[in-house]
């Protein structure tokens, strides 16, 4: 063999095993680049979902709080509905702004701070004739006492006290209505006389506040002050069967 054929067997040789090389190390790097670029868009990918999950997060809390901002400042309905609660049962009453703003504004006040949450029917007077049934003395001592004298102005009578109105109850001094209703459980008409106005009426549950402890009668009528005093743990043990409210709320 030439020199100039063995110097060009050389020189083809090396050619094919640098070819030879490149393609072998060729895969490895494009494989090694895939991988860092799949973790870089996995990173990314991650970093985005982390942002956008806090995102809606954050939106959602805010949509609920503006939400109940927004039902805690809107103006009481003209019409609406409340719906007790019972020891013995559901009780739905239908206020109406028209009979009586004043009390029924207190009402509508009461009710969404949760003011007759666990009071007692402390007043079910249903001899010789059926009478009224009276509540609104919360079971908590100090609230009681924050409440009793905080009075609204009197409300002219625009409906009758019939058989399921409710009406704020009152003392004998003008504007002297707090926080005690009563469901008039008999026609009550000569009440309307005294100023008593009704505010609206029970359109669901009559027959369960037909129900309702009458073993006590006016005996607890007597003893408000005991209940402001001393709460529902005092009346729990001198009188122990009155029902009760366990929740009011605002259903329409």
């Amino acid at each position: 063999m030439t020199k100039r054929r063995l110097m060009i067997l050389i020189g083809a040789l090396c050619a094919v095993a640098i070819l030879v090389f490149v393609n072998q190390a060729k895969p490895a790097r494009l494989a090694a680049a895939t991988l860092d670029r799949t973790a870089q868009v996995q990173q990314r990918l991650a970093a985005i979902d982390a942002r956008g999950d806090a995102i809606v997060l954050a939106q959602g809390t805010g949509a609920k709080e503006e939400e109940k901002a927004a039902a805690d400042d809107a103006p009481m309905p003209n019409v609406f509905r409340v719906r007790y609660d019972t020891s013995k049962g559901p009780v739905v009453i239908e206020l109406h702004k028209e009979w009586a703003p004043n009390g029924v504004a207190r009402f509508y006040e009461l009710v969404k701070m949760g003011f007759f949450d666990g009071c007692r029917f402390f007043r079910v007077v249903t001899k010789p004739k059926p009478f009224v049934v009276q509540w609104g003395i919360p079971g908590e001592p100090k609230l009681a006492k924050k409440w009793n004298n905080r009075t609204i102005k009197d409300d002219k009578v625009m409906k009758t006290n019939a058989v399921g109105t409710v009406t704020f109850a009152a003392g004998r001094a003008p504007n002297s209505r707090s926080t005690q209703l009563f469901i008039n459980l008999g026609d009550n008409k000569f009440l309307d006389g005294m100023g008593f106005a009704p505010i609206g009426y029970v359109v669901e549950g009559m027959e369960i506040v037909r129900q309702f402890n009458d073993e006590y009668q006016e005996k607890v009528t007597d003893r408000q002050g005991d209940i402001v005093s001393k709460g529902n743990a005092w009346l729990d043990e001198a009188f122990p069967g009155l029902d009760y409210v366990k929740k009011a709320t605002i259903v329409k």
